[in-house]
């Protein structure tokens, strides 16, 4: 029998490289699970743009949204797994869902391999032009001494990032600001610009146009340190020390992709994002590239379902 091993081997070997060299023998889809124009869309597609280039083969994005994401992420968990069918999704759907959801239909860690963390996105503590408070400090001050209720703030829905991000505020400085949720990002920003609703957490690349046009005000961002495309702006943690929470959107391939295909995807998209104009044009929608390895992603992952867990649980959103 031994004699036989290394013609095994031999035969791995090659059945490992015609894989490789025959990948992808098709267009590669990815699934964003949001609805268009949202910042996971708008960085899917530049990425997406980048990597066919890079790989010198067709790539799609198609949106499949619905319940926050689920709908997206439960498609790709259920496809093929053969590297064709990919999915771009962000930390609110990947690692707040499952605490957020009874069933969310998948399993974040156990159905999918790690392909790159793409880069990561603060959201923006924004007041509308006519809000009294100008800065931080300011905010903080007023909010503090005014009863419980008085002012409230917007998200793009229950159990979102921005929604928890609220809750952490009133939670880490003692405050009450109310929680209204919109049924999205725009109908939120509608009546945030409209002076309906004076405050609100927003993705940067979501309200930097709006900031720079000084239609809204930028008080702080959630992000551990100032961010670059914003660097006037505090960190919220400057005042709230161990605030932070920011949007990473992230590369997925269902579990049980050919480890040959995974290590493909892995290095084409590690050379994607090395890219200089790749960078530029994501820094300048407010995205920062991640540097971390696969392995690092996964960390990651795992260590933000626990943390937001506590949150959710502590905020006492939940749905069905």
């Amino acid at each position: 029998m031994t004699r036989f091993v290394p013609f095994i081997i031999s035969a791995v070997c090659c059945l490992f490289s015609t894989l490789v060299l025959a990948y992808p023998n098709k267009p590669i889809t990815i699934i964003v699970p949001q609805a268009p124009g949202g910042t996971n869309d708008i960085v899917g597609r530049v990425v997406a743009q980048r990597l066919a280039e890079q790989m010198k083969s067709s790539v799609i994005v198609e949106n499949r949204p619905g319940a926050g994401g689920n709908i997206g992420t439960q498609f790709v968990a259920n496809g093929p797994k053969d590297g064709h069918t990919l999915l771009m999704t962000i930390s609110s759907a990947q690692a707040i869902n499952p605490a957020l959801y009874k069933n969310p239909g998948f399993d974040p860690v156990n159905d999918f391999i790690p392909i790159a963390m793409v880069g990561a996105v603060p959201n923006v503590l924004v007041v509308n032009a006519s809000f009294p408070a100008k800065s931080l400090d300011e905010f903080l001050k007023l909010v503090k001494s005014k009863p419980p209720g008085t002012y409230q703030y917007a998200s793009a829905g229950n159990g979102t990032l921005n929604h928890l991000l609220g809750e952490m505020l009133n939670q880490s400085y003692a405050i009450s600001l109310q929680h209204i949720p919109y049924k999205g990002v725009a109908p939120a920003l509608n009546d945030l610009l409209g002076g309906q609703i004076q405050i609100a957490f927003a993705s940067l690349p979501s309200v930097l146009q709006y900031i720079n046009t000084q239609k809204l005000i930028a008080l702080g961002v959630s992000s551990a340190k100032r961010s670059p495309v914003l660097s006037d702006v505090p960190a919220i943690a400057e005042k709230i020390p161990g605030f932070s929470g920011t949007l990473w959107i992230g590369l997925f391939a269902p579990k049980a992709t050919p480890k040959a295909v995974v290590d493909k995807l892995q290095k084409e998209m590690q050379a994607t994002l090395a890219n200089p104009e790749l960078k530029e044009k994501l820094l300048a929608s407010g995205v920062e590239l991640a540097n971390i390895t696969p392995a690092e992603f996964a960390k990651q992952l795992q260590d933000d379902i626990a943390r937001w867990a506590k949150i959710v649980k502590a905020s006492g959103a939940s749905l069905d």
